[in-house]
């Protein structure tokens, strides 16, 4: 399993902190740089890479370190976050990267996580053998590309790159996002494998989603499974020689149809006075899985198109969202995890900008205040309508708490009149407060309410939009003559009247 070793310090690591860090193994290792110098390694002689070592993140966001790594980890201000990576082809190079980590802090003052891995000793690497082909059923024993291919890479093959991940919680980092980019120009899925306690940030879950990539999840019972779909997975391997393989991790069915088979582990314990959704499973044992424990999340999924001039300022749509919500704006942005900047309009917009002159979108998270659990991301593209932007915003409320839904329409009208909504739907769903996604199952969120742009609706036609087939009339939002609608499809806690009503929505509203 691969290790990860996280230093967290009140000061940066300069250049002569980070040699006597990279010194780690003494001085007959190599050092390299990848991801455009954004990343250093240390070699064997051989040129295996054993260790990469991230530049220094300054993370001012509150509550960062500990949403990520554990209370364990919280720190009370800001702090400089240097995340350390060993390979799991080599048995040293685990306590190599604590070494690393270690020295920085003896240094620089600060905690490690995890803080039992961290010391100063000096780590002999011996010389390794060619690791030898992969078995059937077997990630451990996979043949690696000696290369490592792009920075994080624990196992790379003609048609996947696997990612080991022993953590708590798995985000998108520069690192992990460096991988999905690489993979996909090479056309190979992203496969990232973690022990069954590990969940998703929101952030890398919408990653995966774009991408050819699949969550693998540890089990005693099965082997592996699918994290996000519970499809029970093995480890199929063409066996052509280091990194020549096709091996990548794929379904496994069963049946005259060729079903894939679900695994036991994937149904959620069921919890008094949770909301209970069925789910199927494999063999004995399997039956109805229950989630929520009385928690919730409220989910909004909104596209704004705003026209393409040098005073735009974007994100006005995600700081709104988030003040009507919640009573403050974001806390942090970034274009990764952990989430390092204060919130900005202007320099989200900036990127942007910058992107856009090379032809490119803009990718990023916020999150909100630690009392608060928020977070969403953005994508800002260029279009024929002028710069769009797709958010996603997530809040999670514990059991007992209130979600605010009769926010939502003074919510759309805002969004309608002053930030050039497009579209919005909002959900809500029993599942964690803390947004975090666990590899078991996970009722469907419920439709709450649709909301239509005012271009929209005058693309479509008044009369039509607002003769929608809706259980109630749609609420008209800005001026009279080219309004917005904003339709309530229930309350949130029927999945039945909430699917079929917003199914019933779309049908009527395909042209637009």
């Amino acid at each position: 399993m691969t290790q990860d070793v996280i230093a967290l310090t009140p000061r940066m690591p300069d250049v002569k902190t980070l040699l006597a860090g990279l010194y780690a193994g003494g001085p007959d290792l190599r050092v390299n740089r990848a991801a455009g110098g954004s990343v250093v390694q240390l070699c064997s002689d051989d040129g295996r890479v054993l260790v990469s070592l991230e530049a220094p993140r300054y993370v001012q966001v509150p509550g960062e370190a500990g949403r990520l790594l554990g209370v364990e980890a919280s720190a009370d201000g800001p702090v400089w976050w240097t995340e350390v990576r060993a390979v799991s082809t080599s048995g040293e190079a685990g306590r190599l990267a604590g070494s690393v980590a270690g020295r920085l802090t003896a240094v620089l003052g600060g905690t490690t996580w995890p803080r039992e891995a961290a010391h100063t000793g000096v780590v002999a690497v011996p010389a390794q053998p060619s690791a030898p082909s992969a078995g059937e059923g077997s990630a451990d024993e996979v043949t690696v590309d000696g290369s490592g291919g792009a920075a994080g890479v624990d196992v790379l093959t003609a048609r996947a790159a696997v990612v080991i991940q022993d953590r708590p919680v798995v985000a998108a980092t520069t690192w992990l996002t460096d991988v999905l980019g690489t993979a996909a120009r090479a056309e190979r899925e992203v496969q990232i494998l973690t022990p069954p306690g590990s969940r998703l940030t929101l952030a890398a879950r919408t990653l995966l989603a774009r991408m050819p990539a699949r969550w693998v999840v540890r089990d005693e019972d099965c082997g592996y499974y699918d994290g996000l779909s519970g499809t029970v997975l093995s480890w199929r391997d063409g066996g052509e020689g280091p990194g020549g393989g096709d091996g990548r991790f794929a379904p496994v069915t069963s049946g005259p149809d060729d079903r894939p088979r679900i695994a036991r582990a994937f149904a959620a314990p069921a919890r008094a006075g949770s909301v209970s959704a069925s789910v199927p499973c494999d063999g004995p044992g399997g039956g109805t899985a229950q989630a929520g424990d009385g928690e919730r999340q409220l989910l909004l999924s909104l596209r704004t198109v705003h026209p393409a001039t040098g005073e735009l300022l974007l994100g006005g749509a995600l700081e709104t969202a988030w003040q009507v919500l919640t009573g403050a704006p974001p806390a942090g942005w970034s274009t990764a995890e952990p989430v390092n900047l204060p919130w900005s309009r202007r320099q989200l917009t900036e990127l942007a900008r910058g992107r856009a002159r090379e032809g490119l979108p803009s990718w990023i998270t916020a999150v909100g205040h630690p009392d608060r659990p928020a977070l969403a991301t953005v994508r800002v593209s260029h279009s024929p309508l002028g710069v769009e932007e797709h958010i996603t915003l997530a809040l999670g409320y514990a059991a007992g708490e209130v979600a605010p839904v009769d926010a939502l329409g003074e919510l759309a009208k805002a969004l309608a009149t002053r930030h050039h909504l497009a579209t919005m739907l909002v959900q809500l769903r029993a599942a964690r407060a803390d947004l975090a996604t666990p590899a078991h199952f996970e009722p469907a969120p419920v439709p709450v309410s649709f909301t239509l742009g005012a271009d929209a609706v005058h693309e479509l036609g008044l009369d039509r939009a607002l003769h929608a087939p809706a259980p109630a009339p749609p609420v008209r939002l800005g001026p009279s003559v080219r309004p917005a609608l904003h339709y309530v499809l229930g309350d949130g806690d029927d999945p039945a009247v909430g699917g079929e009503a917003l199914q019933r929505l779309y049908r009527h509203l395909k042209t637009v």
